[in-house]
């Protein structure tokens, strides 16, 4: 049974996340990856697959190790889903800065 996965599910795991951002500075091997956690390395390794299956990393062979490279195409596509939301919030947040100044504005005037 094939068991399939979007990228969200992917990034919904703090572990799968704090991977990502190990791998985004550097290409790692599993084991160097799995130093940077407290889980076990089969843990790791799970996480490590997960991550693979959903192509926000990429893995190449160098000798007898394997490196997982960060794969910043698959995030564009988590950050292309996020930006109208991103836009909405800036908007609203922008608009209630505007609100916020107005009211100080008039607040001070009052005091006069």
């Amino acid at each position: 049974m094939e068991i399939r996965r979007d990228v969200f599910q992917a990034i919904a795991d703090p572990t799968r996340r704090a991977i990502l951002g190990l791998v985004a500075l550097q290409a790692m091997t599993p084991g160097a990856i799995a130093e940077n956690f407290n889980s076990s390395r089969q843990t790791i390794s799970k996480h490590i697959q997960i991550l693979n299956e959903c192509e926000l990393l990429s893995q190449t062979q160098s000798g007898r190790e394997i490196y997982y490279h960060f794969n910043p195409s698959k995030m564009k596509e988590i950050a292309d889903w996020l930006d109208p939301y991103r836009k909405l919030w800036e908007g609203r947040l922008s608009a209630m800065d505007d609100l916020l100044t107005e009211m100080q504005t008039k607040k001070g005037k009052s005091k006069k």
